[in-house]
């Protein structure tokens, strides 16, 4: 029997090699795992590390049929004429970002943009609903997490509202982060006319081939004019009344401009992805906006069906420009080589670098590894601050005051090669100072994580530590 096992470990190592290949990292994760757990440990590789096809999952042409890629490829033939936009961006040059985004991103580039930074949740939410109550034709709206608790029907009944009323309404949630929210749940919202999805729907509870493949992404997109994007989850806890977590620190915005119609594209995609009858281009998804906003920004989406890491090229890109500062919130920091590489060249370079990380964890695995990896930079001369406060979720950069990044992706290695994220990019010296100066209001609500204070964690600590940082690639 101890030999049957062995051949079949053996050939499912080597069908793990096949499949890995190209991700070196990875493939010694999985085989240690199914090292230690034979045959299981293959199983759990079916659930958590089977690769997805794009084709299986989006038609990526779709994008014409909404019109944008005429507006993208006329950008892009300006940037190759060498006709480079020139944001309000004094500290920092952005145009290599821009140029890669749009060239090899196809990320429309839009200047006429009014942003609003939220980081309250009750703020968040008490605007959104608003919003919500204002819609006159459609409502498209897409989490990672919604609950079924006092949010959650609040959010409810605003939708139903606007169902009744006469407006479209489309919802559109990760079946894995969303479990609470059943079609029970939102029987009355489909009574009144909203449709709802689940993206990868689970076949049995909490059992999908696909389940480690997690749309993470937040939108939600009003008449074709204002938009809703970043870390916010429809859940009590974002609004800070869930006890083991107190106040719920993150960052969202509200966008009116030419940068809805990108999150337009990206809803209805990420829509018709998951159904047979698809959504098609209709003139009021994609309205003529009269913005007085002046804001420059792109939108850039990634997920396991990218060809690129779109996002992690994104971080990676910004570090590469700063001069002077980049900051850095984020829950999980669990890096793959570059990016953590990429900072520490930026240390040695005179850069300073200040991260801000929860002082309680929401995941224990991700969390150790987290301090782990951060610890590292410490010795670079990295500034790592605890927010105490209560939970910091918040998915933020900053580099010279000059070009912020706010979205729904961490700085970790399922972030950028295996959910579907989203985040915002803009280019304005005022608003990144903005997201500076909430950044460093944290930090007085902050401690300094020292080499000192990380040396004298105890043995038990040190052994998850390490045991977090062996299986981090899989985290």
């Amino acid at each position: 029997m101890g030999l049957f096992f062995l051949i079949i470990n053996t050939i499912l190592s080597f069908i793990i090699v096949f499949r890995e290949r190209k991700d070196t990292v990875n493939t010694w994760a999985w085989l240690l795992v199914l090292t230690f757990i034979p045959v299981l440990g293959f199983i759990l590789y079916i659930f958590f590390g089977k690769g997805i096809s794009k084709e299986r999952i989006f038609d990526l042409k779709i994008q014409t049929k909404i019109g944008m890629n005429v507006e993208v490829q006329q950008q892009q033939r300006a940037f190759h004429r060498g006709l480079f936009p020139k944001p309000n961006t004094d500290q920092v040059d952005p145009r290599q970002l821009i140029y890669m985004l749009t060239i090899f991103e196809s990320s429309l580039y839009t200047t006429n943009n009014e942003v609003i930074l939220y980081t309250d949740g009750r703020e968040k939410f008490d605007a959104l609903l608003e919003d919500i109550q204002q819609a006159k034709f459609h409502i498209h709206m897409e989490y990672y997490i919604y609950r079924a608790d006092a949010l959650g029907l609040e959010v409810r009944a605003a939708l139903m509202a606007a169902a009744n009323r006469g407006v479209k309404v489309r919802l559109l949630l990760d079946a894995w982060g969303s479990t609470q929210a059943n079609r029970r749940f939102f029987a009355p919202l489909i009574e009144a006319g909203g449709e709802v999805e689940f993206f990868f729907p689970l076949f049995l509870p909490y059992i999908n081939p696909r389940m480690n493949y997690r749309n993470h992404r937040k939108i939600v997109v009003i008449d074709g004019e204002i938009g809703y994007t970043g870390g916010f989850n429809v859940g009590d806890e974002y609004l800070g009344l869930v006890e083991k977590f107190g106040y719920w620190r993150d960052n969202h915005l509200r966008i009116r401009g030419h940068a809805v119609y990108t999150l337009q594209n990206r809803f209805l995609m990420d829509w018709n992805s998951q159904q047979k009858n698809e959504v098609v281009y209709q003139p009021d998804y994609f309205p003529e906006i009269e913005s007085e906003g002046k804001l420059a920004l792109q939108i850039v989406s990634s997920g396991p069906d990218s060809e690129h890491e779109q996002i992690k090229m994104t971080y990676l890109k910004m570090i590469n420009l700063a001069k002077k500062e980049i900051l850095i919130q984020t829950p999980y920091y669990i890096p793959d080589a570059s990016i953590h590489e990429g900072l520490k060249l930026a240390l040695l370079s005179g850069v300073k670098v200040r991260i801000q990380i929860p002082n309680k964890p929401d995941h224990l695995l991700v969390y150790w590894a987290t301090y782990s990896f951060v610890a590292e930079l410490i010795e670079y001369g990295a500034i790592i601050e605890t927010y105490e406060n209560g939970f910091i979720h918040a998915k933020t950069m900053v580099i010279d005051s000059g070009i912020a990044s706010v979205g729904s992706a961490n700085i970790d290695v399922r972030s950028f090669k295996l959910d579907f994220e989203v985040n915002t990019i803009v280019y304005d010296s005022d608003f990144a100072e903005q997201v500076r100066a909430a950044f460093y209001q944290d930090s007085t609500c902050s401690e300094l994580l020292t080499q000192e204070k990380y040396d004298q964690r105890g043995t038990w600590i040190k052994f998850k530590e390490g045991i977090a940082r062996l299986i981090s690639p899989l985290l």
